[in-house]
């Protein structure tokens, strides 16, 4: 059901707190041990009913009680939390059919001694309710922290939904319109208690309903208790909550996340533009030139990135989207283990927090596969030093001192023998220094395969690639061919 307004002002008293005051000397006499209280109200009619919000702790001296069993049967219709009985002017003890009707319909009865007025009570119950409201403020202040701390790290929407998770001891979820988990942390609640979710969570999504829908949502299965809220945006994405209890500042701490996720999912696109958008990448970097320049627009300078998880993880479509954005692009296409994104603004990639990231020299649309090709070396000898970021950098130096069609023609001649995947295994192997670990990293084959494959370049090249002289040759016409 939609969510409820705004609750009391400060979080229910448990009603062993009020009894732990013992300068009040009140004692429980009939009802269950356990009783929230919101309120105190002091009444003497002989049917308090019209005039109770529900919580309430209800003090009376029995003026008007006549039939005890209606009496209580009433209150507890109305909602009250609890009742304390005053003992004297009117009676001198609680009398046994109040006793007995409590008992009847599990309404806690205190017996409040002569020497305690009611205002002593009602003091004590907002003080202790003005210590627990200072005592949320605190939660609810240290849950800030910790979800804006959650929001800078390299996995921000896994960690902010964690820390969430954590805050409010039960389960958080990210889900789409259409009830596709895209992240979640926390135990895992009933079947149930999951397809209750998934219908909050098309009674707030804008996308699911014609009508304006409600931001939030609240429901109780299993025993579960369950929250949806909308994230801003307008990308449809939903929070779920599922825990336990429902605390009075677990709004407030939801509503935080609400915010936070809502900025870290901005640049998420839906299923079907992210699919588009990851099609437009792989057809950029390998279709005809004369039919990619009208997609790209004014741009005429490119830069490609290859960019990979630094501790493995793999690269779903929001942490993809928000490496997008972070280098300024929205032409991103992301599988579970390698990102490519196409730049226009080259002096945006810098390294990113939880990523490493190989760069292409800038390039025309004619040369963006070549462009792919060099970003990806980049990255391979990026994870191999265990640097951020490496940028592809073109031949120069000497390079520009031999004609250029002279060094191709060289270049051609020299590597002839060689075909892929040798020659980029040669390249890799040269740019490392000889390296077999360092390479095998980079290229993600065993250090036997790099061996195997430099094996094989000595043969069919007839050289000795110890030799410093033909390691430099070698590198030259490396260069050029790229």
């Amino acid at each position: 059901m939609p969510d409820s307004p705004a609750g009391p002002p400060a979080p229910p008293i448990p009603l062993a707190e009020l009894l732990a005051r013992e300068e009040l000397g009140l004692r429980r006499i009939a009802g269950p041990a356990h009783a929230d209280l919101l309120w105190v109200h002091t009444s003497e009619m002989a049917d308090p009913y019209p005039y109770l919000l529900g919580g309430e702790l209800l003090l009376s001296a029995g003026v008007l009680l006549k039939d005890a069993d209606t009496y209580v049967a009433r209150l507890v219709e109305a909602g009250a939390a609890a009742l304390g009985f005053g003992v004297a002017p009117v009676h001198d003890t609680v009398p046994q059919a109040l006793v007995e009707a409590c008992d009847r319909h599990g309404l806690p009865l205190l017996e409040v001694p002569p020497e305690t007025p009611f205002t002593a009570i009602a003091r004590a119950v907002w003080r202790l309710m003005a210590e627990a409201r200072h005592r949320e403020l605190r939660r609810v202040t240290r849950a800030q922290q910790a979800l804006a701390t959650a929001a800078a790290r390299p996995d921000p929407v896994p960690a902010v939904l964690h820390q969430l998770a954590t805050q409010l001891s039960g389960r958080a979820a990210l889900l789409t319109a259409d009830g596709e988990e895209l992240h979640a942390a926390g135990r895992r609640p009933a079947p149930e208690a999951r397809t209750a979710l998934t219908r909050l969570a098309r009674v707030v999504s804008p996308a699911t309903r014609a009508a304006p829908a409600p931001t939030s949502a609240t429901d109780t299965v299993a025993g579960r208790q369950l929250s949806a809220y909308a994230l801003g945006g307008g990308q449809g994405l939903v929070l779920t909550l599922a825990a336990d209890r429902r605390g009075a500042g677990d709004h407030t701490v939801a509503g935080i996340a609400v915010v936070l996720l809502s900025l870290l999912t901005a640049p998420h696109q839906g299923a079907d533009a992210a699919g588009r958008s990851a099609a437009l990448v792989r057809m950029l970097l390998g279709a005809d030139p004369g039919d990619v320049t009208p997609l790209l627009g004014p741009a005429d300078r490119w830069t490609v990135v290859h960019a990979r998880r630094t501790a493995g993880a793999p690269a779903d479509p929001l942490t993809a989207g928000a490496l997008g954005t972070a280098l300024g692009s929205a032409l991103v296409d992301a599988d579970r283990h390698l990102v490519r994104v196409l730049v226009t603004e080259a002096d945006r990639i810098v390294p990113q927090p939880g990523w490493t990231l190989g760069a292409s020299a800038t390039a025309t649309v004619a040369d963006l596969a070549a462009a792919d090709a060099q970003a990806s070396l980049a990255l391979g000898r990026a994870e191999a030093t265990r640097a951020p970021l490496r940028v592809h950098r073109p031949a120069t130096g000497l390079a520009e001192l031999v004609p250029r069609e002279q060094a191709e023609a060289h270049a051609r001649t020299l590597l002839a023998p060689l075909d892929e995947p040798l020659t980029g295994t040669l390249r890799c192997w040269l740019s490392l220094h000889g390296s077999w670990d360092r390479t095998a990293v980079a290229l993600q084959v065993h250090r036997n395969t790099v061996r195997q494959r430099i094996a094989r370049c000595a043969a069919l090249l007839d050289a000795d690639l110890d030799d410093m002289d033909v390691r430099t040759e070698l590198w030259f016409a490396l260069g050029i061919r790229e």
